[in-house]
């Protein structure tokens, strides 16, 4: 059954769980490992695990946080954040990660995405692209990278083709301009990459209603919606976000 997946996004710093707006204004929200937990058990399909601050920090993502978690869950988990070397791909293979989410070492070296789907598996390897309005770019949609705080001039419609060719098997786009606003998700930057690449589209940033959940599946064509505020505050449980999708004719794993 080809269903929609619902996938908590837990952003981790100094290996606390974290929220912010626009990738700063960061408040402690609680611990990783617990809240992981309670999302297996409440039906998620999948969770990503994000070292924020890991790449800007110019440090590794942090393994005990990562192991942690991974021992109080049942379900798939994506760790991203510092992902920068083959050894460090394997480290978190080895304590059980399902898949690696890559971005900025992917943009200071792309030849590092074909590294290392050669030596895991194109199927283990989700690229992040952190995403802002721009008129810089042909599609408006401009790539960003040191966790949301540089411009590099990529487009990210481009960027994200790229990624596919070079052998990478889901793409994860979050708009920085909407991350954290609880606004909706960016529409026209989640369609236009979801358009362009063959491979599942994790839509991410900005879900604040139920009714943004359907609009990135309906209207973004994303296969997938990365959720946090509206997870972490308890605003809605995984339980409603599937039922209501399912009233709207959605596939999910109920």
């Amino acid at each position: 059954m080809d269903y929609r997946r619902i996938i908590p996004c837990l952003d981790v710093k100094d290996g606390r769980l974290v929220k912010g707006i626009h990738f700063v204004e960061l408040k402690n929200v609680g611990d990783p490992a617990e809240n992981a937990e309670a999302y297996s058990k409440a039906g998620a399909d999948e969770l990503v695990f994000l070292d924020i601050t890991a790449t800007v920090e110019k440090r590794k993502t942090l393994v005990d946080a990562v192991k942690r978690t991974i021992e109080r869950i049942t379900i798939p988990l994506t760790v991203g954040g510092g992902i920068n070397s083959i050894p460090g791909i394997l480290e978190l293979m080895d304590i059980g990660v399902s898949k690696v989410s890559i971005n900025t070492a992917a943009v200071r070296n792309p030849e590092f995405v074909n590294e290392a789907v050669k030596e895991v598996g194109g199927d283990k390897i989700t690229i992040a692209i952190d995403t802002r309005t721009s008129t810089e770019v042909a599609s408006g949609f401009e790539v960003m990278v040191n966790g949301g705080r540089t411009p590099v001039g990529i487009d990210a419609v481009e960027w994200a083709k790229q990624m596919e060719d070079r052998g990478a098997t889901a793409i994860l786009p979050t708009s920085m301009d909407a991350d954290g606003t609880q606004a909706g998700y960016d529409i026209p930057m989640t369609r236009a990459i979801s358009d362009a690449v063959s491979l599942p589209v994790i839509a991410s940033g900005g879900a604040g209603k139920l009714e943004h959940l359907y609009e990135a599946i309906a209207e973004g064509h994303a296969d997938a919606v990365l959720v946090a505020s509206i997870a972490h505050y308890g605003t809605f449980s995984i339980r409603q976000m599937k039922e209501y999708l399912a009233g709207k004719g959605v596939a999910v794993n109920l």
